[in-house]
């Protein structure tokens, strides 16, 4: 099957995913040679009555609710158009930091919406790539064609805004989500151009299990995607053992020496994974987020020295890690439990919601299959329609599926039901509760006093949103 790929790009409501919505995709199909096929794809998304966007988010796309109830399509009727036009059989998607980022929101809205939130991604030789992970590593390992921005304190920076003024690609409007996908290919375009040999690696072994072979060998190896922005985000890292799952490894950076870490205990090993501003040479990897890495051979002696990477330094370390692991690796395995439990409580207290669970669990075959019939179901029968579910989650979306996307067919009852789901999930929590944190934000943006015409314009109607969803408040 003949491969092409999808470059996309979102603006959203907010940050978070389980929260937060998508405003705004857009796309741009590409062949292998990055050659356009067809017309754009460029679509808003309608807000419902259940969000109050970050106010802060909406000044930097300068997309309103009310914008996108007036020219937006319904989740639903926008993701019918996605899975027929977009997500075809062999179609590779890219994005500039989708994997962490764009990919996320778009699993969740396919969840919300009765898709199988990962088949898009996968299934009929379909694949995800991420092109910030291929600029990384030719700025940290093959850095001539392109010119490289830095902000004031001359620390690298990576964002598409800067390099695509740096190097004069073509970015009309910033935050725009189809002129981040046209600064995009214009970037690839020229990454594949200047860089071909890197370009193709890394788009060959994105693959999961070509990754894991890479990284589970004896040999250590090039990751770039640590947390040291001064070494260009690179280092020669050591394979010390997969998770249960065999979906992620655990590395040591050999950058540090193993024997100023081994003396600590498993809540201190813990506390350092979960401060990700202080060293901490382990690192878990995701073999299925394309993760930049490259066998050690790639690292020429240029490439050393920029780094800071010491040959005698880093053979020195590495026997040291194997001299001692086999006494370390039980404080290790215990400080991932504890990190493990410490994220399973912090997700348990914000993923109350069931459009949260996403990543409770997989679906069964017998829910894949109700998925298919729920869709088809003409909206008007999905009230009386007996759907098999086993799994709960579904049974508690399907409430929300209806209101969202087909608001206009529901009974009175079902529109009394809405709009007390609206209003606890807006109201629930008090002084923390969604509407007063969007209050803080509106006000914070406010005093600021840094506001010109067309952002005074758009938190009016910001407020004007939030009167109608709350009318009885206020703000």
């Amino acid at each position: 099957m003949k491969l092409s790929f999808f470059f996309y790009d979102l603006e959203t409501s907010g940050l978070n995913p389980k929260e937060d919505r998508v405003m705004q995709f857009a796309g741009q199909r590409t062949d292998e040679n990055l050659k356009n096929i067809g017309d754009p794809f460029n679509f808003l998304i309608k807000f419902t009555e259940d969000i109050l966007p970050d106010p802060q988010a909406i000044l930097v796309t300068g997309i309103t609710p009310q914008q996108t109830i007036k020219e937006g399509l319904t989740e639903s009727a926008f993701l019918a158009i996605f899975h027929d036009q977009i997500a075809t059989p062999g179609t590779v998607f890219i994005g500039y930091n989708n994997i962490s980022f764009d990919d996320e929101f778009m699993r969740y809205m396919n969840y919300r919406n009765f898709y199988d939130p990962y088949e898009w991604q996968w299934q009929d030789q379909r694949g995800r790539w991420d092109l910030l992970n291929v600029v990384r590593m030719m700025r940290a390992l093959r850095p001539d064609g392109i010119k490289w921005p830095k902000d004031i304190r001359g620390n690298s920076v990576n964002t598409l805004k800067e390099l695509a003024v740096a190097n004069q690609l073509d970015h009309i409007k910033a935050h725009d989500a189809l002129s981040d996908v046209t600064a995009c290919i214009d970037l690839a375009r020229l990454v594949q151009k200047t860089q071909p040999k890197l370009f193709n690696y890394l788009f060959n072994i994105r693959n999961k299990r070509d990754i894991a072979e890479l990284v589970t060998s004896d040999e250590p190896f090039v990751y770039v995607g640590s947390y040291q922005n001064e070494f260009e985000k690179t280092s020669i890292y050591s394979y010390l053992f997969e998770s249960i799952s065999t979906q992620e490894a655990v590395l040591f950076d050999l950058r540090y020496d193993p024997l100023e870490f081994i003396n600590l205990n498993a809540e201190e090993l813990a506390e350092l994974w979960q401060d990700t501003q202080s060293i901490n040479p382990l690192k878990i990897i995701k073999y299925n987020r394309c993760p930049a890495v490259a066998p050690l051979n790639v690292l020429d002696d240029v490439s050393r020295v920029r780094l800071k990477l010491e040959p005698e330094q880093l053979n020195e370390h590495l026997i040291q890690l194997k001299k001692n692991l086999t006494t370390w690796l039980p404080t290790i395995h215990r400080a991932m439990e504890l990190f493990d439990k410490a994220k399973r409580k912090h997700y348990r207290s914000i993923a109350s919601n069931v459009d949260a669970q996403l990543y409770d669990k997989f679906l069964d075959e017998a829910d894949r299959a109700a998925l298919i019939e729920t869709r088809r179901t003409p909206p008007a029968e999905l009230s009386i329609a007996k759907f098999q579910y086993t799994d709960q989650r579904l049974r508690r979306l399907l409430p929300l599926y209806k209101a969202r996307n087909y608001p206009e067919i529901l009974t009175l009852n079902e529109k009394k039901r809405w709009h007390n789901y609206c209003q606890r999930r807006l109201l629930q929590g008090g002084d923390k509760s969604r509407y007063a944190l969007f209050v803080i934000r509106m006000q914070s943006l406010v005093e600021t006093n840094k506001l010109n015409t067309k952002d005074q314009k758009i938190l009016m109607e910001l407020e004007a949103w939030a009167h109608q969803l709350i009318p009885n408040n206020d703000h």
